[in-house]
């Protein structure tokens, strides 16, 4: 039997669900979520281990047009972790318009000709079931407008694991021939502390707002 492996980094704009996927994905928490944009600080490994395949999850920082140090320093964050993968998945709400933000982040993706390109629409069980058709057809157009043409469009909800299965099965199809980087049981390659650290900021941030949130750093 073939093995065969890759690496995906997960983008999009902050608050596209980013992190909640690639929880959902790896079936345990290995991110923090929160609805407060740039949660994510740096690239989170999360890792699906099957018999046939492995897949290493990269979560990363909202990319956006930065505005503040932070911003950009996060920016470069995603930049170094797309740079060298197998596939990009770009994370598009169901419930939100398809916007600038998206279209800039595309035309990042764009740029990697030949990394497999997978749009992930998020969240469709917040959404009205009968506008979901438009948001496929948005997102395909999405692609078209930055040059390119998605090898998938998968819409999904980690809340209620709708076609979750489906998105880790296309994943799988679309992986090379090659070996297990890390042992089956791992499902992240974050040590203990900085996960414990993390959650810990996780439940800071739950409970402040605005700035504060973006300057916070817990070290165990």
């Amino acid at each position: 039997m073939t093995h065969k492996s890759a690496f995906v980094s997960i983008v999009g704009r902050p608050n596209t669900g980013k992190s909640t996927l690639i929880n959902a994905l790896v079936g345990e928490k290995v991110a923090i979520t929160s609805h407060h944009p740039n949660t994510t600080r740096g690239a989170i490994r999360g890792i699906i281990t099957e018999p046939d395949f492995q897949l290493v999850l990269v979560d990363t920082p909202g990319l956006h047009k930065p505005k503040t140090t932070l911003g950009s320093a996060l920016n470069q964050v995603v930049s170094e972790s797309i740079g060298d993968v197998d596939i990009i998945i770009q994370c598009i709400p169901a419930i939100e318009a398809v916007g600038d933000g998206d279209l800039y982040i595309a035309k990042q993706i764009s740029t990697f000709k030949s990394t497999i390109k997978i749009c992930v629409v998020t969240m469709i069980d917040m959404g009205k079931e009968n506008e979901l058709p438009q948001q496929l057809i948005a997102a395909s157009e999405l692609a078209k407008r930055a040059g390119f043409v998605w090898d998938e469009i998968v819409p999904v909800s980690a809340f209620t694991d709708t076609q979750i299965g489906l998105l880790i099965k296309l994943l799988a199809k679309h992986a090379k021939e090659g070996p297990a980087f890390y042992p089956a049981e791992m499902r992240s390659d974050q040590e203990l502390e900085l996960t414990i650290s993390e959650l810990i900021r996780e439940a800071v941030i739950a409970e402040l707002f605005e700035e504060v949130p973006h300057s916070i750093a817990v070290v165990i």
